[in-house]
């Protein structure tokens, strides 16, 4: 029997788990004991607990998932996080080889081995360094986020800790697949990419996917130095036959080069430049920092996030593991209303959430929906509980391949279809975090009185705090936005972030619908000039940030 190693510690004030975690700057998580408490924190809460659902259950006592995006410190915490895992009483830590592993493969191997759990060590598509961003969240059995009933406790014992456990033990190797022992607990290094990508082969039509490759379908994926570079390299040019240096920035860097690992426009601005230019090839795609966010362009057209949704949620049964069963749509509340009107059409449910994917988790296990999503570039399925950059571009590749149809095309006809929602999110960020407070205070305030007021050529209908309530457990989730509805169908949404390090982040959502008939092709920003001058009357957004335009436009 291993000898277990108490360590004394106080509380760190602000461990509380945002939209997708824990999520400071690495300086922060270097002091001693800060990332120690927190994982005790969630090992206190959660109590290893053996999954029998799988038939790969450890049946002698519970499995932990560890991996990451691969970026600075993550090795060290992994390392820590194992020692920690064994005095904790797990039986099993599985991690993946370099301390590798995407979000949605992580969700993957919880499922596939019938673990209890797993920590993640990913900021998503914040940048890394040293003088960047750390983070580290806990999913449950079923793959995906903690619940708040978790998160809370987390938080709650977070301001109590007064000890850590551990092992005396030296640091595993890492980077050598298979089996060691630390303390009386079995460490299993496996490979990251294998189980990922058989899932992803078993799900689509790769045999259509690689004949139209055959025929000179092609297309560029930026893995922007990040966690996806091995996945997509393994999936896209190993298995479906696309050319060697498919996939650019395909190796995980701890910095990711230098470069912010957020697959938008802004980031991802080469990638645009290409599929906007003469040379473009048939698809451009890119993922975020630890592979659950995506990035989809044609050539010469350009998918808004809430778009692909509606767009892959009204052509998902084309896939083979998708046929004849969407049960229904998610999406958070900011995403556009693009999904609600595929659902209406199909005459299924299109459930409304909170933003973060973990409110999506109740109503996949239920069997209510088949494809959530989120204006963040997250989109989904019940194969994983995580949203999935690259699954999203392999469903757009087995749609473009069996309809032998353009991303151009494919938008076109689609509008043609449902009508569009021109739809944008402004972000300011970095804001002082007491004048954000005050500006969502102020909006709070003067909710009752907006209805019947004018901002231009709009009148507001109605405003409120978005509130919700799960169908499935009943937990209710209150102020989780602010939304602002207009007579004519548009909206203006604003919502302080989860997921920054240092400040507020304000974003604010915008949308307008045209119909069949309307204007469909237009450019996005002088649709929705209205309601961007309305958002700034009725926030007040310049007075209270001091800022006179968002930092970045989406």
């Amino acid at each position: 029997m291993t000898d277990i190693v108490t360590v004394p510690t106080t509380p760190f004030e602000g461990q509380a788990p945002g939209t997708s975690g824990l999520r400071k700057k690495v300086r922060v998580f270097q002091q001693a004991n800060y990332a120690e408490n927190f994982i005790q924190s969630v090992f206190d809460v959660v109590k290893p607990q053996s999954d029998s659902r799988s038939s790969n259950a450890e049946s002698h006592g519970a499995a932990l998932v560890i991996g990451g995006d691969g970026r600075f410190h993550n090795r060290t915490v992994i390392q820590q996080a194992i020692r920690m895992a064994a005095a904790n009483g797990y039986a099993r830590v599985i991690v993946g080889q370099g301390g590798i592993l995407s979000t949605p493969a992580a969700s993957n191997v919880i499922r596939k081995y019938g673990a209890s759990g797993g920590l993640i060590l990913s900021a998503s598509h914040n940048p890394g360094g040293p003088e960047e961003d750390l983070g580290i969240k806990y999913n449950i059995a079923n793959g995906g986020p903690a619940p708040e009933s978790v998160t809370g406790a987390i938080l709650a014992r977070t301001k109590e800790i007064d000890l850590w456990l551990t092992v005396d033990a030296d640091d595993i190797d890492l980077d050598t697949p298979g089996e060691v022992t630390v303390g009386d607990m079995i460490v299993q290094v496996i490979d990251p990419v294998a189980d990922y990508a058989d899932l992803m082969e078993d799900l689509f039509d790769f045999d259509a996917i690689r004949k139209a490759v055959g025929s000179g379908f092609a297309m560029r994926f930026d893995a922007m130095s990040a966690v996806t570079g091995p996945y997509a390299v393994e999936i896209l040019e190993n298995r479906l036959g696309f050319a060697a240096g498919t996939v650019i920035n395909g190796t995980p860097l701890e910095d990711f080069g230098g470069h912010h690992p957020d697959p938008n426009l802004i980031h991802a601005k080469d990638l645009y430049d290409l599929m906007m230019g003469p040379d473009a090839p048939d698809l451009g795609a890119a993922s975020d920092g630890d592979g659950d966010r995506n990035l989809i362009i044609g050539r010469g057209r350009f998918v808004t996030p809430s778009d692909s949704l509606a767009m892959l949620a009204a052509n998902i049964e084309i896939a083979p593991a998708y046929r004849g069963r969407l049960s229904g749509i998610a999406r958070s509340m900011p995403t556009s209303a693009a999904a609600d009107r595929v659902a209406e059409a199909l005459g299924i449910p299109c459930f409304e959430t909170p933003t973060g994917w973990k409110f999506f988790g109740t109503l996949l296990d239920a069997g209510m929906v088949t494809i959530c999503g989120e204006e963040s570039a997250g989109t989904g399925s019940d194969h994983v509980r995580e949203k999935d950059g690259l699954w999203a571009v392999l469903l757009w590749l087995n749609i473009l391949a069996a309809r032998d149809i353009s991303v151009d095309q494919l938008a076109r006809t689609h509008w043609a279809r449902f009508g569009r929602n021109y739809y944008a999110r402004h972000d300011y960020e970095a804001v002082d975090s007491q004048a954000a407070a005050g500006l969502m205070a102020e909006l709070n305030g003067a909710l009752a009185a907006l209805p019947g007021q004018q901002f231009g050529p709009l009148t507001v209908a109605h405003a409120d705090s978005f509130a919700y309530t799960d169908p499935v457990d009943q937990s209710v989730s209150e102020n989780q936005g602010i939304r602002v509805l207009f007579e004519d169908g548009s909206r203006v949404v604003f919502r302080l972030s989860g997921t920054g390090t240092q400040g507020a982040t304000l974003r604010v959502y915008l949308e307008r619908y045209e119909p069949v008939s309307g204007q469909l092709d237009a450019d996005t920003g002088t649709m929705l000039e209205p309601q961007i001058a309305a958002a700034q009357a009725i926030a007040g957004i310049a007075r209270h940030t001091g800022r006179s335009a968002p930092d970045v436009v989406t």
